[in-house]
């Protein structure tokens, strides 16, 4: 069986930092501001057994330079390919995260609404702290019921950071 090769860089962006990995199939991890390129490269041995996780900035061009396009303000949705795994429900939570416009926010019990689970907030919560592929994922365009800005698995201040990037008041 061939190794499965994951490749990495990162982003040094005036506005944040970001870890990035990809395969062959698509984004595999996006790391945000507190993030490191040992945290990446421990998900994607824990998601790929075996794989080995190289350095490629070439490689993760296509897939940096729409998120430097975001970072900048110029870019609004994504068009890259994923390549992660998650339980059926993680799956079906983060497929609607993508359906959350930019510039606009839901809750946590919205989302488990909108996925047909309406008592699902707790595990909704947890879906969404599992997200491999913060930004282009987006939660954090989850805020509590009452309006707060609860949890995000990148850190408060990377969170409000994004919320600023797209308009959002909090």
């Amino acid at each position: 069986m061939k190794q499965k090769s994951i490749y990495a860089s990162s982003i040094n962006h005036s506005y944040m930092d970001l870890y990035i990995a990809a395969s062959d199939k698509g984004l595999v991890f996006i790391g945000a501001q507190h993030s490191s390129m040992e945290e990446l490269k421990q998900y994607c041995q824990k998601q790929f057994p075996h794989c080995e996780v190289v350095e490629n900035d070439l490689f993760i061009s296509p897939y940096s330079s729409q998120l430097i396009e975001y970072l900048d303000g110029k870019r609004k949705q994504f068009t890259l390919p994923f390549d992660i795994s998650g339980t059926p429900f993680q799956l079906q939570v983060w497929n609607e995260l993508c359906k959350i416009p930019f510039g606009k926010t839901a809750t946590y019990s919205e989302v488990a609404t909108n996925i047909g689970n309406p008592k699902a907030v707790r595990a909704v919560g947890g879906a969404i702290g599992s997200n491999p592929l913060s930004i282009v994922i987006p939660c954090h365009r989850v805020i509590g019921k009452n309006g707060s800005l609860t949890g995000y698995s990148g850190g408060l201040d990377v969170k409000k950071r994004l919320l600023d990037l797209e308009g959002i008041p909090y």
